[in-house]
């Protein structure tokens, strides 16, 4: 036989495994009686074009029955795709228990920044939420509300210079907004005054671009790492780029080593991770606890208030005043409930005034129904679990993708979903909602441990810009927004221009 022989009959050899590996693995929820979606060799349900992940989503999401999930494909793993807000209640809060990890790719060696509380599972999840939890209470954000005010303020300045009464200007709204919330996430995540509203290419602006927009890795790869985690490591394939792990790990280094040298208090984010590396209580209370944390734990803790913090916010906000600009009534209404409170505080913006802001949270949490920055959230079935009153069995291991966009987007769970509508949030619509159709900060033990200092900068970066600009769409504003498909958190792409009109 000849060498040319050979070779082909190997090839064919190949792709005959690799055929028969796809047609057993694309077998899963068909063996076991469950509604699925076809699969397609060789991306399973995943589009063919290149598209937004929340697109996949929605081509799964199609096929929900009176089953409590559909079973899909990505390449060849079978993932769990809940549809019944009875499921994903058991999921999230009822039975969290079996589904209290992520499953998320992590790299601790390679990538030491990846170890934060959003990523960890098991025992390691549990003491950094315990920890930091006392972190984030309401009395811990009135210690921060005045740097986040103070930063608001710069922000106003900022926007001032560029924008004269009169003579409405066009902007790029997405970037500027970025910039407040970096700025607003280096004071109070390490203190650091980061002058991104000043100098638009400031390092943490610089880093804070590679972290989301100039990924180390391609979306084969990350599949890769989705696949086959054990491989990814081996091949030391990392999510983070290494000039960004250096850039955090030496300023966390350096602010603590400052701070202690120099006996610097402060009432932020670092100061109470630094106590938490000293072994000291920042709840207040005498409980022993474990043990510290590492330098490397408290830099990827800082990393992940600054990453979840600055884009996630300045993206929401971007959409309020997108949709604000499109609905101008409502526009109206806001800026009117801004007038009327701020009065009643003698003109000063405080956190009891915010508190009394109601329709403003209203247009927040609709802008995080109708644009939600993670589409999806994942579960790992930690024991084998039947399903409440079914006879299906979530084995082990299983991985399971919460399809928020899609429940966001569901017409029978809201009438014209893609109507904005604040209203939806008013005390009455609320209490008539199941309380899993709303998962814009996700539930259970698991939810956004930030969910109220991301809540507090948001609110008032709006309350200034609203109280002191009107917004409405210029010439470059895209109608309907068009999403980067390279971005996992729903992002415009191109950016966001509004027309913006001094008071």
């Amino acid at each position: 036989m000849g060498s040319l022989s050979i070779v082909f009959w190997f090839l064919i050899s190949i792709v005959s495994l690799i055929y028969i590996y796809f047609k057993k693995k694309y077998s899963y929820w068909k063996d076991r009686g469950v509604n699925y979606a076809e699969p397609i060799f060789p991306m399973g349900n995943l589009p063919s074009r290149k598209a937004h992940f929340k697109d996949f989503l929605i081509s799964v999401y199609k096929y929900k029955n009176e089953n409590p999930f559909v079973g899909a494909y990505i390449i060849a793993k079978p993932i769990v795709i809940p549809t019944s807000l009875d499921f994903i209640q058991n999921i999230l809060v009822k039975d969290f228990s079996n589904f209290h990890e992520r499953g998320a790719y992590l790299n601790e060696e390679d990538d030491p920044l990846a170890a934060h509380m959003f990523s960890v599972d098991g025992e390691k999840w549990k003491f950094l939420r315990t920890k930091l939890s006392p972190t984030f209470t309401s009395g811990k954000m009135k210690f921060m509300f005045s740097t986040v005010v103070d930063v608001a303020n710069r922000f106003n300045d900022t926007i001032a210079n560029v924008v004269k009464p009169g003579l409405g200007s066009e902007l790029e709204i997405r970037d500027l907004l970025a910039r407040f919330t970096t700025d607003v996430i280096g004071s109070c995540a390490f203190g650091i005054e980061c002058n991104s509203l000043k100098d638009p290419n400031s390092a943490f602006r610089y880093y804070g671009r590679k972290i989301f927009e100039d990924a180390p890795i391609g979306a084969g790869t990350l599949l890769l790492a989705f696949q086959y985690p054990d491989l990814a490591k081996k091949l030391h394939i990392t999510l983070t780029r290494k000039e960004v792990i250096n850039f955090f790990m030496n300023t966390v280094r350096e602010t603590i080593d400052y701070r202690e040298k120099n006996n610097v208090k402060r009432n932020d984010f670092m100061n109470f991770l630094i106590q938490l590396k000293n072994g000291e209580s920042i709840d207040d209370e005498s409980a022993n606890q474990m043990r510290k944390l590492t330098i490397k734990e408290v830099a990827a803790q800082a990393f992940l208030f600054f990453a979840g913090g600055f884009e996630t916010s300045s993206t929401t906000m971007a959409y309020c005043l997108y949709e604000l600009a499109l609905n101008p009534e409502i526009q109206e209404k806001a800026r009117q409930e801004i007038r009327d409170i701020l009065a009643k505080h003698e003109d000063k913006l405080t956190y009891e005034a915010i508190q009394e802001m109601t329709y403003i949270d209203q247009i927040i949490n609709e802008a995080l129904r109708k644009y939600p920055p993670a589409v999806f959230l994942i579960r790992k079935a930690a024991q084998d679990y039947q399903i409440p009153n079914t006879k299906t069995i979530i084995e082990k291991g299983q991985e399971i993708m919460i399809p928020v966009y899609c429940i966001h987007h569901d017409p029978e769970i809201y009438m014209n979903p893609e109507s904005f509508d604040p209203t939806r949030f008013s005390p009455e619509q609320t209490r008539k909602r199941y309380p899993m159709s709303f998962l814009g900060f996700g539930d259970g033990p698991r939810n956004c441990i930030g969910m109220r200092f991301a809540k507090m900068q948001i609110r008032i970066g709006l309350i200034t810009l609203l109280h002191n600009y009107r917004f409405k769409p210029s010439s470059k504003t895209v109608i309907p927004l068009i999403y980067d498909s390279d971005m996992t958190i729903l992002t415009p792409r191109g950016g966001m221009y509004l027309g913006v009109e001094k008071n």
